[in-house]
Order: structure tokens, then C-alpha cells, then sequence
């Protein structure tokens, strides 16, 4: 590589909350990608919190962050009804913010249009006691699992920011969007679903004019720890689009080694995404014969993959990384299955498990690919920050090693 992505380094959360802050005068998009456990939370709380403190600009110390993370899926909370086990419902914390406009919006129709994508029970909200009833065909009052009740949060929250974009003069105060980490408890499937209209939802933020039709758009951070969400997100917002603007974005690893307090932020908009590794690693747990699930949107993702080895390399397109293999037979046969079932929206309206057929040639591929460019595959939870700048530094066939 020509040059080495620079790291910068931030003594704790306060500066590098500033930081993010700053740097969007330069751009509308911030991605983020961090391990768990470095303090993605923290951070999007510090962001939120020195909005809202008084400064020059901010005398009067008004918020104006509209922010989703783990504390606003703590603003619900499961009534079970104990005693007699049959009145379940879904409690909102009706003092908070978050939920001021909620009476006004009348967001039930927006919720249930993103809810339909993901899930197939429906829901009935009584605003009067700030509670919200479940159904699935002719039963009331169901319990759903947490990774449904997250959906259902995540869907609302869409659905606010549909009419903060819109301009609703409940949310005029909103400036900064900050989204951490939305999709706990999905699987794979939902998590591609999710992330295409989340990167719809902020190229919008992103390219917000007024009624003057100048730019005004909503500043954008958004972070993650899972791999193949953070790919999706990045193809999305930088892929240009027909009609629309273009989305100008920065994206950085953030790191905290050893569990200190000095945190660092890598760019790495120069070069193929440090998480290549980790997104193969996923794949191959997907592809596992006994234990995995291969779904047609995977060819997207080994797709992606190939394309920033090959960007890597200071190629254009996969090209590159078919002609590395031996064999010119398979080499055409790799060329027409991925160009083929690596179209369209990752297969996300109608998810769809790959026939025996498909599964056996996304292993071939697969498994030609990384022995042909000798990539070493940790576990995603093991993946060393030494490995991701290994990836990004070396000229040679990029290596990663636990």
C-alpha cells in the first residue's frame, strides 16, 4: 500500500465525542465499526450529553442528538401479568423524551409497513396508558421473544425518524442522529434486511435540503460491532444511486486496547475494510454443512469480499481474484455464478436458503478463494487488532492470524 491508514488517538471519551463532532464539518455520514465491548454506548451517550451542554453556540444547553442504543431499548419494559398469565403487553416509559411527539405522529402505519419486512405478528398501541398489545392470527396478548420485542423498537424508531425527516415540528431541535448497534438479537438474514433501509433511511438524512431546496441535512453517526451489517451499510452509502446525491462519509475502526482508556480511530477509507477477515469468518460458520445456514444474499457478501481484495491488490473488479485461480474452467464457472446470484437487493424481501446445488458451489468458491489469496480465519470474538492491521499494511497476499 502506498500509505498506511493513520491512527489517531483520543485520552477518553469526552475528546473523542468531540472529535466525531468536529469532523462532520467536513462530511454528513460517520460509520463506525468497534469490537464489543470498547464503549460504543458510552460513546453515543457522551455524544448525546455534550450536545446538550451550555456553550457559546449552546447557552441554553438544548439537546440535539436524537439517539437509538441499549438505553432506549430500556425505555420498554414486559407487564406478564403474573397472576393470571394472559394480559401481556409491552410497557413505554412515557416520561421520556424519546416518546413526545409519539401521540401526534400517529406512526402506527409507518411501524407496521417496517415490521411486515421483518415479522409476522401485529401490534395495537394504547396511548392512553402507554402500552402496547402483540397478535398473531387469532391470538391476543402474546409474548414475544427479545429479539421480536428489538425488531418492534427498532421499527418505531424508523418510523420517528421517517417524520423527523419529513419535518415534523416536534423533532425542528434534532441536528445529529446518532444509531448504535440496532440489530441485537438478529440473525443474519434480518441483519442484511435491516441495514439496506437503515442506509436508505441516512442517505436521506444525509441529503436533507430545506424548503428552499439548500442543504440541510441531519449529521449522521452510526456504529456497530457485527461485520457483515457494517459491509452492508458501507456498500449501501457508498453505492451511487440514481437521482440522488452523492453521500459524502467517512468511515474508522475504533479501538481500545488492553481496556484502558486511550481510544483509537483508524480511517479506512483508502483501503479494502480491515473486516474482510471477520465477514469471511461469518461466512464460513454460514456455509458449515451441519451447523450453518447458506441464504442466496451470502453471495453478496463473498462478493464484497472479492471485490476489496481485488481493490486491494489495485484492481477494479474481481476479475483479479478469479484469474489468481489454477483452473480456467472454474474460473468462468465463478465468473457466472457470482455475477449471476450477487444481483439485486441482497435477497431481503423474501429470504431464500440456497439449493444443495448453490451451497456446494458457494463452498468451492469460497474455499478456492481463501486458500488461492491464503487468508487465516479466526473466530470472529478472537480476531486481534494486530490481524486488521496486518490486513490493511502488508503488499503482499493479505494474512490474518488469531
Amino acid at each position: 500500500m502506498s500509505n498506511k491508514p493513520k491512527i489517531n488517538k483520543y485520552a477518553n471519551l469526552t475528546t473523542l465525542a468531540r472529535k466525531l463532532r468536529d469532523d462532520h464539518g467536513g462530511v454528513d455520514l460517520i460509520l463506525l465499526y468497534a469490537y464489543n465491548r470498547t464503549g460504543k454506548t458510552r460513546l453515543s451517550m457522551e455524544f448525546k450529553d455534550s450536545g446538550k451542554r451550555k456553550t457559546k453556540k449552546n447557552p441554553e444547553g438544548k439537546a440535539d442528538t436524537l439517539y437509538f442504543n441499549a438505553f432506549t431499548e430500556d425505555l420498554f419494559t414486559w407487564e406478564n401479568d403474573l397472576q393470571g398469565d394472559s394480559v401481556r403487553y409491552l410497557q413505554l416509559n412515557g416520561e421520556s423524551k424519546f416518546f413526545a411527539a409519539l401521540k401526534d405522529l400517529a406512526l402506527d402505519e409507518a411501524i407496521a409497513v417496517y415490521l411486515s419486512r421483518y415479522a409476522d405478528f401485529e401490534f395495537d398501541i394504547v396511548y392512553a396508558d402507554w402500552k402496547i398489545t402483540f397478535r398473531k392470527d387469532d391470538e391476543e396478548n402474546i409474548k414475544i421473544s427479545r429479539g421480536e420485542q428489538n425488531i418492534f423498537i427498532w421499527c418505531l424508531f424508523m418510523a420517528i425518524c421517517e417524520r423527523m425527516l419529513d419535518g415534523h415540528e416536534s423533532y425542528q431541535w434534532v441536528k445529529y442522529l446518532y444509531i448504535d448497534d440496532p440489530i441485537s438479537s438478529l440473525d443474519d438474514n434480518n441483519a442484511v434486511s435491516v441495514a439496506c433501509d437503515l442506509a436508505k433511511l441516512l442517505r436521506r438524512a444525509a441529503s436533507r435540503t430545506n424548503s428552499r431546496g439548500e442543504p440541510n441535512p441531519i449529521k449522521v453517526v452510526f456504529s456497530s460491532h457485527h461485520a457483515l451489517f457494517f459491509n452492508v451499510m458501507c456498500n449501501e452509502i457508498s453505492r451511487a444511486k440514481e437521482g440522488e446525491p452523492k453521500v459524502t462519509h467517512k468511515r474508522y475502526f475504533l479501538h481500545r486496547a488492553n481496556g484502558d482508556g486511550v481510544y483509537t480511530l483508524r480511517a479506512t477509507d483508502d483501503t479494502p475494510f480491515f473486516h474482510h477477515v471477520a465477514t469471511l469468518a461469518e461466512l464460513q460458520r454460514a456455509a458449515d454443512p451441519v451447523t450453518g445456514t447458506l441464504y442466496t444474499f451470502h453471495f453478496n457478501a463473498l462478493r464484497s469480499i472479492m471485490e476489496k481484495t481485488a481493490s486491494f491488490f489495485g484492481h477494479e473488479d474481481i476479475s483479479f481474484c478469479l484469474k489468481a485461480l489454477n483452473n480456467e474452467e472454474d474460473q468462468a464457472l465463478y465468473n457466472r455464478v457470482l455475477n449471476l446470484l450477487s444481483h439485486g437487493k441482497y435477497a431481503i424481501q423474501e429470504p431464500t436458503i440456497m439449493g444443495e446445488d448453490n451451497k456446494e458451489l458457494f463452498r468451492r468458491i469460497m474455499a478456492d478463494f481463501i486458500s488461492t489469496f491464503n487468508f487465516t480465519l479466526p473466530e470472529i470474538a478472537e480476531v486481534a487488532p494486530q490481524a486488521a492491521a496486518s490486513a490493511q499494511g502488508t503488499t503482499s497476499a493479505p494474512v490474518a492470524t488469531p
